[in-house]
């Protein structure tokens, strides 16, 4: 798991400092997605006779960020340069390929004159091949990482297409380095030879957009209509590439979230989407074409204030501290007593349309990864209690890796806490395929998982920092004792049961109440 951030400022005035603690903050950010290295791309003085600049440091962001002001102030570049439009490209990792080194570290390049740069969250599953095949071509590698095929193999698409006189734009080059990319990523292009433009695209792994409109004349309100996308009309803006909305949020709230197999290409301060159609061929033979797609932004629905640390020491701390609040918000709506009688219910608006569905099922199988998994282990006992239908737990790369079965009378749900989770992605489409009914348990509004199953439900436990899930976690098992009732529902036999958990899920927040500083 990597954190990917990219930031670029259209027709305002931007000295390279400021430029320097967007990148840094946005990493600070997302530093909870890697911990082992850091690295951010910036453009030189002079874009067109300079190659970028590279900056990689083992260690933590501070760790960085240390070592660029050194070597900023050894080159003598000056900070307050000020660019009209600028591309700059950030990353944090978790080691996979490679030992925690500089030349490990993202963003890697296709060789010393940084023609392009990339920086990968994901995984490249068929690296070595492309690897030895660039080698073969005359390339050669100097980390140990999956991601440097990606922008060598991107260089060796552009120079073919000069060879040959054709005129190759930005998309064109990462639509055919996609045709050849096998696994589950994020990307984010920059290249020397296409200066202040940007190129993301995802397959599998979280992707957003966010837009800051800079109207220069207050008087006409904002620059923004909610049902257009950014056309390159010369209006001040910054636009910023994330993994996630933490990075975002502090910026802006209209975002929006990147599809898989889609190219987002940021140009002259305006955003083109291009739809990829894999169609695999010979290496260089030919360039990808595909179709232009129109998509309107979105709000988020999150507050600076929720990713911040406050008083306590540690984002861990925070969210353990987090969980009255987090689970009071998950039953809030869906957990009901009514009435002198106090007569309990549960209403999962998400899944009502669905529920004789589920409850005809001839298993439910519960599919995660980690925690989540773990989470639905611990709620296995009262599902099957009060479902009477027979619940199996997968484990999603293993439910892939075996091809288990999966049958159209089967109930199929999700549980994710990002609602990106590759594997379990993966395993959904793998269920969609099979005609089972899908259902999502996600804690991220508009996530993958989220907007491809049948119905699903919410967490709602709020931004979740810590790598150790707590809060999540709890809302997890909640979430599933509520799917238990709800299928139960119309159980005479067991309705004292039903109603005695009803009470308890209502007592549970106040089990949670920690004294504010514990020892």
């Amino acid at each position: 798991m990597c954190g990917i951030f990219a930031y670029l400022n259209y027709n305002v005035d931007r000295e390279r400092r400021y430029i320097l603690q967007v990148l840094f903050n946005g990493l600070r950010r997302l530093e909870y997605r890697g911990y082992d290295s850091a690295g951010i791309a910036i453009d030189a003085s002079d874009f067109t006779s300079s190659p970028p600049l590279v900056f990689r440091q083992e260690g933590n962001i501070e760790s960085l960020v240390k070592s660029v002001y050194q070597d900023v102030g050894e080159i003598e570049l000056n900070l307050e340069e000020s660019f009209r439009t600028h591309a700059g490209i950030a990353h944090t990792r978790w080691a996979t390929h490679g030992e925690p080194a500089p030349r490990n570290s993202h963003p890697q390049t296709s060789g010393p004159d940084n023609e392009f740069m990339v920086v990968h969250n994901g995984v490249i599953t068929n690296y070595e091949v492309l690897k030895a095949t660039l080698i073969r071509h005359g390339f050669t590698f100097t980390s140990e990482t999956d991601t440097e095929v990606i922008p060598k193999l991107a260089k060796f698409v552009y120079d073919n297409a000069n060879e040959g006189d054709q005129v190759v734009t930005f998309s064109q080059v990462v639509l055919e380095v996609m045709r050849h990319l096998e696994g589950a990523y994020a990307l984010i292009f920059k290249s020397l030879h296409y200066p202040n433009e940007l190129i993301a695209c995802k397959r599998g792994s979280p992707l957003l957009l966010g837009v800051k409109e800079l109207a220069e004349n207050k008087e006409n309100g904002s620059a923004f209509e909610e049902n257009k996308f950014l056309s390159k009309d010369g209006k001040p803006r910054e636009l910023f590439l994330s993994s996630d909305a933490n990075a975002v949020v502090e910026h802006t709230k209209k975002v929006l979230v990147i599809e898989d197999g889609e190219v987002v290409h940021l140009k002259d301060g305006g955003v083109s989407i291009l739809k990829y159609e894999n169609d695999m061929g010979e290496l260089g033979a030919s360039l990808s074409r595909a179709s232009s797609v129109r998509r309107a932004l979105s709000v988020l629905e999150m507050e600076v204030e929720q990713i911040n640390k406050g008083h306590y020491e540690h984002y861990m701390q925070k969210e353990i501290h987090e969980q009255p609040e987090s689970l009071t918000t998950t039953m809030r709506g869906r957990l009901i007593r009514r009435g002198s009688s106090k007569s309990k219910s549960v209403l999962l608006g998400g899944l009502k349309d669905h529920l004789k569905t589920i409850r005809r099922s001839r298993r439910i199988v519960f599919i995660g990864c980690g925690t989540s998994y773990n989470a639905a282990l611990a709620a296995r006992p009262i599902l099957e209690e009060l479902s009477g239908i027979p619940v199996t737990m997968e484990i999603a790369s293993d439910l892939l890796d075996r091809e288990g079965p999966i049958y159209r009378e089967d109930t199929a749900v999700f549980v994710s806490q990002s609602g990106e989770t590759a594997d379990t992605l993966l395993a959904l489409q793998y269920a969609l395929d099979n005609g089972a009914l899908c259902v999502g348990i996600t804690n991220t509004v508009g996530s993958a998982i989220a907007r491809n199953t049948h119905c699903g439900v919410h967490i709602n436990a709020g931004a979740e920092i810590g790598v150790a899930s707590t809060k999540a976690y709890t809302s997890q098992i909640v979430v599933m004792a509520m799917l238990a009732l709800a299928i139960g529902g119309d159980t005479i036999s067991n309705q004292a049961r039903r109603e005695a958990i009803v009470d308890g899920l209502h007592e549970l927040p106040s089990e949670f109440l920690l004294p504010e500083h514990p020892n």
